[in-house]
């Protein structure tokens, strides 16, 4: 049995999903950034759809050839 359920990612299996260090996510916790969060006891926790929605609204769109950004 998984310490927690497959929906759920705590700080470490997020950092290694975004290939970047835990303390980057927990600096971007504590500067109100990065996707929401539960606090559990001690434990912090991500939703896979919150984190699943930040990277969408994270995405940039590149503009197509020969046109400029506004």
């Amino acid at each position: 049995m998984s310490a927690e359920p497959p929906f759920l990612l705590d700080t470490k299996r997020l950092a290694r999903r975004w290939q970047m260090s835990p303390r980057t996510l927990e600096a971007w916790r504590q500067q109100g950034r990065g996707p929401p969060f539960l606090r559990i006891g001690r434990r912090i926790l991500f939703r896979l759809t919150d984190v699943e929605a930040f990277e969408r609204n994270a995405a940039i769109c590149p503009p197509a050839p020969g046109r400029k950004r506004p």
